[in-house]
């Protein structure tokens, strides 16, 4: 474990105040950073979470479910390995856990690479092949400059988030393939179970321009209801 620091490298850092991500005063690329490596929790509270409650799409459930499996497989890695972080990261909280592999790294890799196979198999809303190839290079960056962000800001070493990255692109395309040649399958079985039509999950992975589909359906359904 690393000893306190001193009060002079404590005041001299900054917190993002949502998680307490630490940055230098006065540095703004480290203040821009300190908010990028909050995607993760951006994407898990404010995408998955949100995608759930008002989408019920089965797909999506497999992406979090995906998502949760390859944080815990981390936590597994980092007991088994117990590597330290950085002596950067002796000032910052939280820096008692270990560093190998970087689970913000693994989680980013993991998401670009599933949601770019989403984007090439089509599942995505859209039919246009340039929307869905500005759509399947649009996590990528910010993939990236997570990576990047925790070394910057002192909580990884390079080797640790490039081992993140490695771990959750390698897991991101192994889910992709295990759910879309293994589980999808059982997509219809599971809309049409009890629990299915309870939650109203369904699976428009099928459907060719989902957004086209539900907008002409919606029309369709206002029309018949002026109707009425």
């Amino acid at each position: 474990m690393t000893s306190p620091s001193p009060p002079a490298a404590a005041s001299a850092l900054k917190a993002v105040t949502l998680t307490h991500v630490r940055y230098r005063r006065g540095d703004s690329l480290g203040h821009f950073l300190a908010w990028v490596s909050l995607i993760p929790v951006f994407i898990s509270l404010g995408g998955f979470v949100t995608h759930f409650l008002f989408r019920r799409e089965l797909q999506g459930l497999c992406f979090s479910l995906g998502l949760l499996v390859s944080q815990v497989l981390n936590e597994l890695i980092k007991t088994s390995v117990q590597q330290s972080r950085p002596d950067t990261c002796a000032a910052l909280e939280m820096c008692d856990s270990h560093g190998w592999p970087s689970s913000h790294s693994q989680y980013m890799f993991f998401f670009a690479a599933y949601f770019t196979l989403l984007c090439y198999k089509g599942v995505v809303g859209v039919a246009s092949p340039c929307s869905r190839l500005f759509l399947a290079f649009l996590p990528w960056p910010a993939a990236v400059l997570t990576l990047y962000s925790r070394v910057y800001l002192g909580y990884h070493t390079v080797a640790q988030v490039f081992a993140g990255a490695t771990l959750g692109l390698v897991l991101g395309v192994g889910w992709f393939w295990i759910v879309n040649s293994m589980l999808a399958e059982y997509f219809p079985a599971i809309e049409e179970s009890a629990v299915g039509r309870f939650l109203y999950v369904k699976d428009t992975s099928h459907i060719p321009n989902v957004l086209k589909f539900e907008y002409d359906n919606a029309r369709a359904a206002r029309k018949k209801l002026a109707q009425d």
